[in-house]
């Protein structure tokens, strides 16, 4: 039988990995970790998260509730590891980064039809089965060989990784412990800021030094997503109070009202003792970062284990250089998928479910059937579907939100009415697609 090459050992690489060997399809996969090292990463294992360890949501009527409820569906092995190591984080789902990651490479290597190679690949072989899942840090040399099988460039964009802070080194009686609205308990550490103190933070943020840019990292394209604090800022001074700084359904239990600014911490590791600063990604460089944040009151002495910092990101641009399954367009490549941040979606429950697509189509290919998606109603179908039909002058990653769904024929009232409503579509229509395509992959696991 034939192997699949999967080339990148990070979410989506390893959820394809996994997929295909739950398929009966033997994997190879190459992770080139740690003989070539990146700007982002701190270990050698596979599924290492470098920025936020949160997977956001839970709720089946919040977006990204919804797209776990349809990988359970499908039997997603890596959002399983992923509630294992879940620490408290409100409705959302923390990890402790590093017991997730040592149970995913735990699972991958232990596999018997999954072979790890620690080397770089930058060779793709139309002949094989193949998929590229290599992220928003691909090598030069792999980078180099996609453009010559798509004829264009990639594209870039920065991503950049929040601060985090010990427990112990917060001022007491600056802080509160709560989550917003009182959803999920006391998982969120609250730190205010009057007017005065939010006026002269959003004044450091303006006029803090930033990491120069290299030549070639000219034309900057930042993910509206994960914006920079500091970008944020320069857009006006009332914008980190409409975005991550927002007090809404936060209340201050010294005062009882709600404060004028709120910057949040969420914690890091199952044992509380580090904590990320929420939304607060930033390229300043590291006294300024410093000297910013000690502003906030409960920072004034804080220790920081990880500074923030930026790292280049490449992507695809997908609508011209991809087919509706994620290969190259234009046929001549039907063999060699592509999967994760490098396809254009953005978070780690989107890499997950590229990745999880990618192994499934892959093996399907093994075995002489035609990939399959769910259907567009699915918010795994709505993703695919804004990948293969945006806009090319105007592309950009994208997370799973409700926007990306085919309206409802007779929508509710409500906001969380109408939510409830494509959600619940949007699992029956997976339930259908899922129950017809299920006796197909038994099938390609019991012809070995």
């Amino acid at each position: 039988m034939s192997r699949v090459t999967i080339i990148g050992g990070g979410l989506a690489g390893c959820e394809a990995a996994l997929q295909c060997a739950r398929l009966g399809v033997p994997v190879t996969l190459y992770e080139m970790r740690p003989e070539v090292s990146t700007p982002a990463h701190l270990t050698d294992r596979l599924a290492e998260l470098v920025c936020s360890n949160s997977f956001k949501s839970m709720d089946p009527e919040n977006a990204h509730g919804l797209l776990k409820a349809e990988l359970d569906r499908l039997g997603c092995r890596v959002l399983q590891a992923a509630r294992e190591a879940a620490i408290p984080a409100g409705s959302a789902l923390g990890v402790d980064r590093d017991r997730f990651a040592a149970l995913v490479t735990e699972r991958v290597e232990a596999e018997p039809l999954v072979e790890v190679v620690r080397e770089e690949s930058s060779e793709l072989d139309p002949g094989a089965v193949t998929i590229v899942a290599t992220g928003p840090l691909t090598s030069d040399a792999l980078s180099a060989r996609i453009a010559e099988v798509l004829g264009k460039e990639s594209l870039a964009f920065y991503d950049a990784i929040s601060p985090i802070v010990t427990r112990e080194s917060l001022a007491e009686g600056r802080w509160w412990a709560a989550s917003r609205y009182g959803k999920g308990g006391d998982d969120y550490l609250n730190c205010p800021l009057d007017p005065d103190e939010y006026e002269a933070f959003v004044d450091a943020l303006v006029g803090g030094e930033l990491y120069p840019l290299k030549e070639f990292e000219k034309d900057v394209l930042f993910f509206e997503g994960c914006l920079p604090i500091e970008e944020m800022a320069r857009r006006g001074r009332e914008t980190l109070r409409f975005g991550p700084f927002k007090p809404v359904g936060l209340r201050d239990p010294r005062t009882g009202r709600e404060p004028h600014a709120v910057l949040q911490l969420r914690r890091e590791n199952a044992e509380g003792t580090m904590f990320n600063l929420v939304g607060c990604q930033t390229r300043m460089r590291y006294p300024e970062q410093k000297r910013a944040f000690a502003i906030v009151p409960a920072l004034a002495e804080a220790e920081y284990l990880r500074m923030g910092q930026v790292h280049r990101n490449t992507f695809l641009q997908h609508p011209t250089a991809l087919d509706a399954y994620g290969r190259p367009a234009g046929g001549k490549w039907p063999r060699l998928f592509f999967a994760g941040q490098l396809t254009g979606v953005e978070g780690y429950v989107e890499s997950v479910m590229s990745g999880l697509v990618a192994g499934w189509n892959a093996a399907r290919v093994v075995h002489g059937a035609e990939p399959a998606l769910p259907p567009r109603e699915t918010m795994i179908g709505a993703l695919y579907g804004y990948l293969r039909d945006a806009d090319p002058a105007s592309f950009q990653p994208m997370n799973a939100n409700f926007g990306l769904l085919p309206p409802l024929e007779s929508p509710p009232r409500g906001k969380r009415e109408r939510r409830a409503a494509l959600s619940a579509r949007a699992l029956a229509a997976m339930d259908r697609w899922a129950g017809a395509e299920s006796p197909a992959a038994a099938a390609l696991a019991e012809s070995r």
